[in-house]
């Protein structure tokens, strides 16, 4: 029994790597949504470049 319960944690985990990888080629590589590159430098997420926030911030 407790061989089954690990065999279903372990497809559970791979099948969520898989969703996960696949939403990020999805939302990052594929630029379905472009608001959330301008979202990512707001935050300072892409680069540590001061002018790229203020630019983003001014609405450049």
């Amino acid at each position: 029994m407790v061989k089954t319960f690990e065999r279903i944690i372990v497809k559970i985990i791979v099948i969520q790597f898989l969703f996960l990888i696949g939403t990020q080629l999805f939302f990052h590589q594929l630029s379905i949504f472009p608001e959330l590159k301008i979202i990512t430098k707001y935050e300072g997420v892409n680069k540590n470049n001061f002018a790229d926030f203020l630019e983003t911030f001014n609405g450049k």
